[in-house]
């Protein structure tokens, strides 16, 4: 066997890019992960803000969509964390966030009122939502591919 097989490779230096998508990133998801344990705790402070049609339609939510919801959440939050530490199962996070997000949003727009429900900025709101979710899911599959997600 030749000797370098054996080397071992100095470990690389992360890029400064990936410090500031992963803090932004768990930035953007520490709110999705306040507002889900908020509205599922149903703190006052917070779900006094929604109107009594938005407060009944959350309270309506069936527990696989609450799942598929908790799985946004908590993949993405995971994902981000994942990009600090420069791990590849960052990519399997925001995917499974991504899932998560494609069946609340099938529930919200299909199959219930949610448009409705929350207007405008609940549309605009899942839109900028969606656009995160793809763009994290894309960056961490381009940072495994070029070998800074190990």
């Amino acid at each position: 066997m030749s000797e370098a097989v054996f080397e071992r490779r100095a470990p690389s230096r992360r890029p400064a890019h990936l410090w500031v998508v992963g803090i932004l990133s768990l930035l953007w998801n520490c709110f999705g992960a306040f507002d889900y344990l908020a509205t599922q705790m149903q703190l006052d402070f917070y779900v006094g803000q929604f109107t009594e049609q938005q407060r009944a339609y959350f309270e309506s939510f069936p527990p696989w969509f609450v799942a598929a919801w908790a799985f946004g959440v908590w993949g993405a939050f995971a994902g981000s964390i994942g990009l600090l530490l420069a791990r590849r199962w960052a990519v399997w996070a925001f995917a499974v966030s991504l899932a998560g997000l494609a069946v609340n949003t099938l529930y919200s727009f299909v199959l219930s009122d949610g448009a409705e429900v929350m207007g405008t900025v609940g549309v605009g709101m899942t839109a900028l939502i969606w656009v995160v979710a793809i763009a994290l899911l894309a960056y961490s599959v381009r940072q495994k591919s070029r070998g800074v997600l190990r």
